[in-house]
């Protein structure tokens, strides 16, 4: 240890015993003591002042923050003895990184950890697929967080900071909602406030309406935001800025200087914010490294409140919702799969299980990525379109084109010259695939329509089995094919006879949706503001089971007050 690190040591325990700094005088007796001069050859003609009276006062603060009697002799050994301690702490200092699953949370989560581990600090990156929230039994009082696991609860325990990579799928993940809950609940509880909460925003819109509990958590907490790669480096130098110091701060909030021909419209803006949020802020764009998000006051040992204004389930679960259930680990297994050249994935579930939520879900992962998307619902075909396999691939064609906002061309590439499966192939080799760069995912909703239909079904389903295959054939025309991604669903089991070889329902990700498990249930409930125990949850269960539809029907209803679950029951 050096002499001015060894003085700013000393001085930051000093300043925290008294509240003040070391003056010039202390600091000279330090330099000189340091270096084992006498007082005289410190100061000559004031040596007797310095040993009887600066000294004096130097030795005793010093004796006060060490908490050990200090000299001018030991006073050197005392400061690296207890700056061990300080070293080993601030070397093992440990970063939890809460994130999800598929890209960009992944990728980004995993370049903070390289980059804190090369700094010589520790990460933890929480795995979101294997963080399951237990349901609390009936004599269990205290929330949720006794039955978390015990292996993210010690870390979440033994952690400095608390990384929160918050994307618009995170914004709505139990797990994640549960991290953060867990960290800001251990923070306040603590005189040294850790984890200190880093929150960053991954292309998560300002303006992405958050959930009472989300916004909760991150009142008053600095954020920044991450929109694109370029944004990597910055953050984690700031990152990597805040581990050497003592972990009570979290990013610094430092106010921009607005534009004097803007402020006017900022502030009217602003003003209008207020207004709609009833008097409370809401929030406000977070910039990489000027502005701070603020949310509502919520009173985190309240009994729990409905995460949004409950909804009425009417089918397909709106993409903002806060109410929808995360179907671990079937949307990072599709979300990594859409991304793959050529890719085809199958849902298959009963009706009203998720599985138009699921392909939603699965067709804005592919938007983000910048892929062209199209979802396309064979309900909405007329019964005669399925009279023969000319007009139902003429109608495929034809609503896609629609979808794309592309110029119809499907009489330019019909001719009677080719069967229809070959013309609808042309149309897509020729026209749709090559009209941009980007891949087209297609997702085909309510395919159960075509079984009802013999004499089409064999040759439809036989076409989406070639086209998958033709991304694998390497030949000029695979790198086209490999831009198609086929996303098929459908209710029932494929009853119809279709060979084995031309089938698309052998190929591909198969994903079969089942029903909620009561830890689902339980936190469904909870976010409809339910304040449930386990008998509760296996009451409701025994009469709908884990039918998603139907518990979300149920819960509407109950949240609403307009039934008791005994009335239920």
């Amino acid at each position: 240890m050096d002499v001015k690190a060894a003085l700013e040591w000393a001085e930051e325990l000093i300043y925290a015993k008294t509240g003040k700094y070391l003056n010039d005088l202390e600091r000279k007796v330090f330099f000189g003591s340091w270096q084992n001069l006498t007082y005289r050859q410190i100061d000559v003609d004031r040596a007797e002042y310095l040993e009887k009276d600066v000294g004096f006062h130097l030795w005793r603060k010093l004796s006060t923050a060490l908490g050990e009697k200090v000299t001018k002799k030991n006073f050197r050994g005392a400061l690296e003895r207890s700056l061990k301690p300080q070293l080993a702490r601030e070397t093992n200092r440990k970063v939890f990184i809460s994130h999800r699953l598929e890209l960009p949370d992944l990728s980004l989560a995993m370049q903070f950890c390289e980059a804190i581990a090369a700094a010589g600090y520790q990460a933890y990156m929480a795995s979101i697929a294997e963080t399951l929230v237990e349901l609390p039994t009936d004599n269990d009082q205290g929330g949720s967080y006794q039955n978390w696991p015990a292996n993210i609860d010690a870390e979440l325990q033994q952690c400095d900071y608390f990384l929160l990579l918050l994307s618009p799928q995170a914004a709505v993940s139990e797990m994640v909602i549960e991290e953060l809950r867990r960290a800001r609940e251990l923070r306040d509880g603590r005189t040294n406030g850790k984890p200190v909460i880093l929150p960053v925003r991954v292309n998560c819109s300002p303006t992405l309406p958050l959930n009472h509990d989300l916004r909760g958590y991150l009142e008053g907490i600095v954020q920044r935001e991450w929109n694109s790669p370029t944004d990597t480096p910055i953050l984690i130098k700031e990152m990597l800025s805040l581990l050497p110091q003592a972990a009570t701060r979290g990013w610094e909030k430092a106010e921009p200087t607005p534009n004097p021909s803007q402020e006017g419209n900022r502030r009217q803006k602003a003003e209008g914010r207020r207004q709609e949020a009833g008097g409370k802020e809401q929030g406000c764009k977070i910039e990489r490294s000027d502005n701070y998000l603020a949310g509502q006051d919520i009173n985190l040992h309240a009994p729990p409140l409905p995460v949004a204004e409950p909804e009425l389930p009417t089918g397909q679960v709106r993409l903002a919702s806060a109410f929808y259930v995360e179907r671990v680990p079937y949307e990072a297994q599709c979300y990594k799969e859409i991304l793959q050249p050529g890719s085809l994935i199958r849902i298959k579930a009963p009706r009203q299980m998720g599985k138009t939520s699921l392909m939603a879900r699965i067709l804005y992962q592919a938007r983000e990525q910048g892929y062209r998307t199209v979802p396309l619902s064979l309900q909405h075909a007329d019964t005669g379109i399925f009279t023969n396999l000319n007009q139902l691939l003429q109608w495929l064609c034809a609503r896609i084109t629609r979808k794309l906002r592309l110029p119809d061309q499907v009489d330019d590439y019909w001719t009677d010259t080719y069967g229809s499966k070959d013309n609808c192939t042309a149309y897509f080799e020729d026209y749709l695939l090559p009209a941009a760069d980007e891949p087209l995912v297609l997702g085909l909703d309510e395919v159960d329509r075509v079984f009802q239909y013999p004499q089409i079904s064999d040759d439809f389903f036989g076409l989406l089995r070639a086209w998958y295959e033709e991304a694998g054939y390497g030949d000029l025309n695979s790198d086209l094919w490999n831009k198609l991604r086929l996303v098929v669903v459908h209710s029932t089991e494929v009853y119809i006879p279709l060979n084995v070889n031309q089938s698309p329902f052998n190929v591909g990700l198969p994903i079969e949706l089942s029903e909620f498990s009561t830890e689902q249930v339980w936190n469904l409930a909870q976010q409809h503001g339910l304040h449930w125990q386990s008998s509760q949850v296996e009451q409701l269960m025994r009469m709908v089971g884990g039918h998603p539809y139907l518990v979300r029907v149920a819960l509407y209803y109950l949240a609403q007050q307009q039934l008791s679950l005994e009335k239920l029951l």
